[in-house]
């Protein structure tokens, strides 16, 4: 599967494959935008704004309650990467759940230790304003036993990623990005939140980001 996935993705683009040492893991900048993820038996799992905290690993993701999936899961999650945490929001009902963030992995963030792939190019480099610049970069999710494949423009907005896990995958893209924090208070932990417990976390299961679409 990841195999096939990852062939298909890079016949749609003009790649330069030569190996080039001079790569190194990029990361990305301030964020505000819009996010989906697909599983990759082809349903939509969510779709939403986001808002991403470069500095402090943090990421705020609320699904578009305007754009109903039949197969999408309502979510508000407040992630905080550095700190192992993330709660689930729900400002209806004015409660919380707070929660250990087992695997940290950002799926907006190119980690320290990805391995460069190629340089290519989206559509016509040779026409102007049809072709888009990006590289991607592979590694390991030691943490969930797994693999992604994460492609970001030549500043480092990630544009596509796969994520490849024993019990599922998934694709997420972006797309409205700007390179700014619109309203800085989504990342402020809402008060009916803030006495919460560490909630206990079930045997065998593996909180992240993801985790949160199955």
């Amino acid at each position: 599967m990841y195999a096939a996935i990852t062939l298909f993705v890079f016949m749609c683009l003009s790649a330069t494959t030569k190996a080039d040492h001079h790569h190194h893991p990029c990361h990305a900048p301030n964020m505000t935008g819009f996010m989906s993820v697909l599983a990759l038996k082809g349903d939509i799992k969510g779709y939403g704004a986001f808002t991403y905290d470069s500095m402090g690993k943090k990421l705020r993701f609320r699904s578009n309650e305007s754009h109903p999936m039949n197969t999408s899961v309502g979510l508000d999650l407040l992630m905080f990467f550095d700190e192992g945490i993330f709660y689930e929001i729900d400002s209806k009902n004015k409660s919380c759940e707070k929660k250990t963030l087992h695997c940290t992995m950002n799926p907006l963030d190119v980690p320290d230790d990805a391995t460069f792939m190629s340089t290519a190019n989206g559509g016509s480099p040779s026409i102007e304003g049809e072709g888009l610049k990006v590289t991607t970069w592979t590694g390991s999710t030691t943490d969930m036993k797994g693999h992604y494949s994460m492609s970001v423009t030549m500043g480092c907005l990630p544009v596509w990623s796969f994520f490849f896990h024993e019990s599922s995958s998934f694709f997420v893209s972006l797309t409205e990005v700007e390179n700014e924090i619109k309203d800085p208070d989504q990342f402020v932990v809402p008060s009916f939140c803030l006495a919460q417990p560490l909630e206990e976390t079930p045997e065998g299961t593996v909180n992240s980001f993801l985790n949160e679409f199955m």
